[in-house]
């Protein structure tokens, strides 16, 4: 007799029991659709959140540039102070030759108190300011005469002094400190202009009384709203272009007149 185990015979499993064919699962085609759905809204958002915080990051890149365009001209005023003590008085607005014709501006006077004595020792003071032999000064600039906002050219300034007979700049003649009398924080000696207005930073070139009270109308400088102006005392005050016309006037003139 065999001791073989016979072969288990196939046994049909009950209808219940029949196996089930796995199932294709809608989870992939969830998330394609929520990630159709959310990709575009994601955009949306993103495109929102870098509209609200643009012109906040512009606002505090404008002010930072408005700050150094201060610091800038708190600069100048130190140098002015530096020169005054120096020499006795202010630097003229240029110098002129024997026969009138102008040389040299207040800017290229007071570089010395500015760190910049190996540009001027650089410069002729005898010779125009745009005599070849000058050029090479000309093409350089200071960079505190530039303002971070600018867009004017290279070796360009958009700093300049107000020349007026009433004014403490006067054309060739000097001011001292004593003839201010209406007041050293009252007074202004140097503002800035849009770059419409900028002129070689070397040039004894700068705006005369009708210009620079016609400047609220068209932009007094490169920052909006305003702009920067260096008083006597060397203070530096913000200016609104909405100040009144003859308040802006009396900030010119040495006795306050208008």
């Amino acid at each position: 007799m065999s001791t073989d185990n016979p072969a288990t015979p196939y046994a049909p499993q009950p209808a219940g029991m029949q196996p089930v064919p796995p199932q294709k699962s809608s989870t992939g085609k969830v998330l394609l659709i929520v990630g159709l759905v959310s990709i575009p809204i994601l955009l949306v958002c993103t495109g929102i959140l870098l509209a609200l915080l643009l012109p906040a990051v512009q606002a505090a890149r404008e002010a930072a540039r408005r700050m150094q365009c201060s610091n800038n001209l708190k600069q100048i005023g130190l140098a002015m102070h530096n020169y005054h003590d120096t020499y006795g008085s202010l630097p003229p607005a240029y110098t002129v030759d024997e026969n009138g014709q102008r040389l040299h501006s207040w800017r290229t006077l007071i570089l010395p108190f500015m760190g910049q004595q190996t540009l001027y020792n650089s410069i002729d003071l005898s010779k125009p300011w745009n005599d070849p032999v000058n050029q090479g000064a000309a093409d350089s600039l200071n960079p505190a005469y530039t303002c971070p906002s600018s867009t004017a050219g290279e070796s360009t300034t958009t700093y300049v002094a107000v020349v007026d007979p009433s004014a403490v700049f006067q054309g060739d003649q000097t001011t001292q400190f004593q003839d201010i009398t209406d007041g050293m924080s009252n007074t202004l000696m140097v503002v800035e202009v849009s770059g419409a207005n900028a002129v070689p930073w070397m040039s004894p070139q700068d705006i005369d009384l009708n210009t620079y009270l016609s400047l609220t109308a068209g932009g007094m400088s490169n920052h909006p709203g305003g702009g920067n102006t260096l008083f006597a005392d060397a203070s530096v005050q913000f200016i609104a272009s909405t100040i009144d016309p003859q308040l802006q006037r009396s900030m010119v003139t040495k006795d306050g007149s208008d």
